[in-house]
């Protein structure tokens, strides 16, 4: 028979040693707990503006706090000295909406004197009844519409009325300070003879006009692009030769830097002006 393991006696100098793994996650817990513990203190320093625009909106949003001028886009009360103020985070108010109007109406004016200053030129030089004038939130465009008047069939090169129409306007366009866009467009008639389709064809017209208005009328490189839009964007969309002749143009047009609010209320100054 095997010996059975004698049973330790109390008293014994053997050194009893318990399992004590549960140390190890009791201390982790306490570390957790003192994270969060910090964590929570360092979020309860409170800024007391922003509690009081936060008790504000939410009083506002309850509807349980009286006011006469509430922001409701914000949720924010408006106090009552800053109601005809231009402040930060407040929408869109009377002075501002005065503002925009302001600036259109200076826009407006300051486009109408470009134009009728080229009106001017061109009179002078016998070719006024060779452009269209638009001014509309974009800004001021000067339409060479025709490609006949200004461009031989299928064709890119400039005519001779072409060159003293652009002669007359450039002046005027190289001391706007403004950013000036060169728009081809081209009437809907399929195949070109010269050109492979008509984005060639208007693209081609568009980059004519730009040279003779930087390289003989002194208007400034960096502030003029080209682009042609082919048969995209027409004028007008009947099947008359009118309407085709519409369709077959050059845009000079003179761009408004004003923000989008302002930009938008120039058409509704026009018609009242």
């Amino acid at each position: 028979m095997s010996a059975r393991p004698r049973r330790r006696k109390i008293g014994d100098d053997e050194e009893v040693h318990p399992d004590e793994r549960w140390m190890a996650s009791y201390m982790d817990m306490v570390t957790v707990l003192m994270c969060m513990f910090i964590v929570l203190y360092a979020m309860s320093t409170v800024d007391s503006n922003k509690w009081s625009q936060l008790a504000n909106s939410l009083a506002t949003g309850f509807g349980t706090t009286p006011s006469q001028d509430i922001d409701i886009a914000q949720g924010v009360v408006v106090p009552p000295e800053l109601v005809k103020a231009d402040g930060a985070g407040f929408t869109a108010t009377e002075s501002n909406v005065d503002t925009d109007l302001t600036q259109a109406k200076d826009e407006v004016a300051t486009l109408v004197h470009l134009r009728d200053q080229m009106r001017e030129s061109l009179k002078r030089n016998g070719v006024e009844d060779l452009v269209q004038f638009k001014i509309d939130e974009r800004g001021l465009t000067v339409g060479l519409v025709g490609s006949e008047t200004f461009f031989r069939p299928d064709r890119a090169d400039l005519s001779a009325k072409a060159t003293v129409v652009l002669d007359s306007i450039a002046p005027t366009l190289a001391s706007a300070g403004r950013n000036i866009t060169v728009e081809g467009h081209a009437d809907k008639h399929g195949r070109t003879i010269n050109f492979p389709t008509d984005w060639e064809l208007s693209s081609g017209r568009a980059t004519q006009v730009l040279r003779r208005l930087v390289e003989h009328g002194g208007v400034p490189a960096a502030s003029v692009g080209a682009v042609g839009y082919g048969n995209a964007r027409p004028a007008a969309t009947g099947d008359a030769l009118a309407d085709m002749a519409q369709n077959r143009r050059v845009d000079v047009v003179v761009l408004s830097a004003l923000p989008d609010k302002a930009r938008k209320l120039i058409p509704g100054v026009v018609a009242d002006s």
